[in-house]
């Protein structure tokens, strides 16, 4: 399985000649023509992790992807038929094995809301928790991990990554950082990971690497 690392939060990967894109937000430079994408993933409804112009833009090439997404998603983007999934559900699409696990997006602050947000492991490997520090109750062989957020702060992610103790690991949510913050948060998530012999990768948009 190789992953590609587009602009903030959207990755896409690649198995058996199927590509799986998760979070195309509006963050992200207009993806290129992607083809053989058998699902799509959003796991939450904020506009950073999905725009109607980008599912267009899939969906230009691949008709029948389905997207999976939780309940404010399904609300959110109503123009598209949203497979709505919640926490412990697991679906099946072309070379993909999507579980989903969590409930809630991070606490960005007392007055905003908290909405629903879904992370996914995907074929059992990798994890992506969208917008939350959850921890499946499975183990976890490689995992994008949040650089920076509103919702943050470096002590939470280093926590987290040290939870989920991942062999392998890349950055997401990453555009709120210039490439100085980058560095820093970088260097603390690389920290954690060497200390049990894990190994974390800054991945540039549109770079890929083997799983």
């Amino acid at each position: 399985m190789n992953i590609t690392k587009y602009e903030h939060a959207c990755l896409v990967l690649e198995h058996e000649n199927q590509r799986l894109v998760i979070d195309p937000g509006g963050f992200t430079e207009p993806l290129p023509p992607l083809k053989n994408v058998t699902a799509i993933v959003i796991t939450h409804q904020h506009p950073d992790h999905w725009t109607n112009e980008q599912l267009a833009r899939i969906r230009e090439n691949n008709p029948d992807a389905p997207i999976f997404g939780p309940a404010g998603v399904a609300a959110a983007a109503s123009d598209w038929n949203i497979t709505t999934v919640v926490g412990g559900a697991s679906e099946t699409a072309g070379a993909w094995t999507l579980e989903f696990f969590g409930g809630e997006h991070a606490v960005i602050h007392d007055s905003i809301p908290v909405i629903d947000n879904l992370g996914v492991l995907v074929n059992g490997e990798f994890w992506y928790g969208g917008d939350s520090f959850t921890v499946p109750p499975k183990p976890v062989v490689s995992a994008a991990i949040p650089a920076g957020a509103p919702w943050l702060k470096i002590s939470e992610v280093m926590d987290y990554v040290a939870e989920l103790a991942p062999k392998r690991a890349i950055q997401t949510h990453d555009a709120v950082l210039s490439d100085k913050g980058l560095s820093l948060s970088v260097a603390r998530i690389s920290d954690v990971m060497a200390g049990y012999g894990g190994e974390f990768t800054v991945l540039q948009p549109g770079e890929s690497l083997a799983l």
